[in-house]
């Protein structure tokens, strides 16, 4: 496949490094505000640039026919209007907060867990995100999505940084340096605790749940996420 990053930092150089690996060629590396992009030379595209730029390069992926793939988290007030393009256009666009495959298969055992647990009134849930000083938005996306799958599960009405309301579930955002990302959820009552945790060791997996979620998408048409990659629907 012929891809193009948007977005050359560590994740891009990352990305790229596995891609060739994988027998693919890196045909654009873009950044803020390029305008000389050859769409006809590109079979998929993978962003992982910067919140005010992520919709800005789906949307000129969607109108130039180019499948995308979306990692970058900040963005989502505009997440409808990158889904209704696709449809518009009939293209192919992938958002995760996370591409890794291992949180994929934590986001499906935190529901799960969620379900068993959300009529055990006695629990109280609560959640950490550790990452890297440079990561931007607080709390994280995969720690947002999270939140959002004991919502969908539970009497849990919304997520809150920090201190949070009975119906609110608290996310507490760490930022210390060299810290690829550990998310940890946790059930607590009065006489024990559950627990579920996933660990990063560094940003390999990240990437290459990227580069597989470009593998799989090109050819298709419509909007997807990583469980349809892994065949988890």
């Amino acid at each position: 496949m012929n891809i193009a990053l948007f977005g050359y930092g560590k994740m891009g150089k990352m990305i790229e490094q596995i891609a060739l690996k994988r027998n693919h060629s890196i045909v654009a590396k873009i950044d803020l505000d390029a305008t000389d992009i050859d769409f006809s030379k590109i079979d998929v595209a993978i962003d992982f640039s910067m919140p005010n730029a992520a919709f800005g390069n789906i949307k000129n992926c969607l109108e130039h026919n180019v499948p995308i793939i979306s990692g970058t988290t900040g963005w989502l007030e505009d997440y409808q209007k990158a889904v209704d393009l696709c449809n518009e256009n009939q293209g192919a666009f992938i958002y995760a907060s996370n591409f890794s495959l291992g949180v994929n298969l934590f986001f499906e055992l935190n529901s799960y867990l969620a379900k068993m647990i959300g009529s055990q009134k006695q629990y109280r849930v609560s959640m950490e995100e550790i990452h890297h000083t440079q990561k931007l938005d607080a709390p994280s996306g995969t720690a947002i999505t999270l939140a959002e799958g004991v919502i969908n599960e539970t009497d849990y009405t919304k997520w809150k940084l920090d201190n949070a309301g009975d119906s609110e579930i608290p996310i507490t955002a760490k930022r210390i340096a060299d810290t690829p990302g550990t998310h940890t959820v946790s059930y607590e009552s009065e006489v024990d605790s559950i627990e579920i945790k996933h660990t990063a060791h560094n940003r390999e997996g990240f990437a290459l749940g990227a580069v597989i979620a470009a593998e799989w998408i090109v050819g298709k048409t419509g909007v997807f996420t990583m469980k349809d990659v892994l065949n988890l629907s």
